[in-house]
């Protein structure tokens, strides 16, 4: 499979089950060896990643729930605590703020390029298990659930929550996407 075709492949999968296509030590080394393989700006390696798997993931999405107060749909939250697990990202901060002071500078982009560096492990990740047959989506519901994380996980303070990934077997293929006119958001000019 090329890598575009990984990237067309990777769709944002809502029904998902604990019957992985493979095993759950494959997710984890792939989870790993990602996460060793994404770029960061400066090389910070200001990405942290805690899979949840088992009763956390399960503890995970009640938490999540209560956390809302009700006020978020039970259906949608079961639906990714369905799953087999799920991948939370975080941002070191205190390396972020490491590199601000080495690099004054450049203190101010040291955020952004955080930010982008843990949206590109995401993305990868996310096409990693894709190409082994795991269906995944990705979720934001911090920062209202942080506080939660933290004292389920043992999160040192940190640790600054950025996206939450159920991951599992697909259950169903989501429904195919619209084409759309790229040329009116890639402009070539010569």
């Amino acid at each position: 499979m090329s890598f575009i075709q990984s990237l067309e492949k990777r769709r944002t999968y809502y029904n998902i089950n604990r019957q992985l296509p493979v095993s759950e030590e494959e997710v984890l080394d792939i989870i790993k060896k990602v996460t060793e393989a994404t770029p960061d700006a400066f090389n910070m390696k200001s990405a942290r990643v805690v899979a949840a798997l088992g009763e956390k993931q399960d503890q995970l999405w009640d938490s999540v729930y209560d956390a809302f107060g009700g006020q978020v749909d039970r259906g949608k939250i079961d639906s990714f605590k369905n799953g087999y697990g799920t991948i939370l990202y975080f941002i070191d901060e205190d390396i972020v703020k490491s590199y601000q002071e080495q690099f004054a500078l450049y203190a101010e982009k040291f955020p952004v390029w955080t930010n982008q560096a843990n949206g590109m492990l995401q993305s990868n990740i996310w096409t990693a298990l894709r190409e082994v047959g795991v269906g995944a989506s990705l979720q934001h519901y911090n920062p209202v659930i942080d506080e939660a994380v933290a004292r389920l996980f043992d999160i040192p303070g940190n640790w600054k929550l950025i996206g939450e990934m159920p991951f599992g077997g697909i259950g169903a293929e989501p429904d195919a996407k619209e084409k759309e006119d790229i040329d009116k958001r890639v402009v070539v000019k010569k």
